[in-house]
C-alpha cells in the first residue's frame, strides 16, 4: 500500500471519529451503545484496510469520544471508546490476514 494511500485512510478514520464525537454530544443523545457500535465498525473496517496500522486507525477513530468528553464534562468512563476502538481496529487487521491467506 502507498504511503498516500495509508494517510488517505487515516484521514478518513479521524473524519469517521470527529463525526460519531459530535453525534454524541448532541442535545438528546443518550445512545451509548449505539456509539459504542459505530466506533467498533469504522475501527474494524480502519484496521482491516491498515492491518499493519490497526493501532493507528484505532487511535484515529477512537481518541475522539474521549478526547471530547473528558475535556467537557470529565467523563473518564468515555475512555472505554478506545477499548472499543483497538478491539474493533485489531478484529479487522485480523481478519484481513485471515483471508489474505
Amino acid at each position: 500500500m502507498t504511503p498516500s494511500r495509508s494517510w488517505l485512510i487515516l484521514g478518513i478514520a479521524i473524519a469517521a471519529g470527529a463525526v460519531i464525537a459530535w453525534m454524541d454530544t448532541r442535545p438528546g443523545w443518550d445512545d451509548a451503545g449505539i456509539t459504542a457500535v459505530l466506533i467498533l465498525v469504522a475501527s474494524l473496517i480502519g484496521g482491516s484496510l491498515l492491518p499493519n496500522r490497526a493501532w493507528a486507525a484505532a487511535l484515529a477513530v477512537g481518541a475522539w469520544v474521549p478526547l471530547v468528553e473528558v475535556v467537557r464534562d470529565r467523563n473518564y468512563g468515555s475512555l472505554l471508546a478506545l477499548a472499543v476502538a483497538f478491539a474493533g481496529a485489531y478484529a479487522g487487521a485480523f481478519a484481513r490476514r485471515g483471508l489474505s491467506g
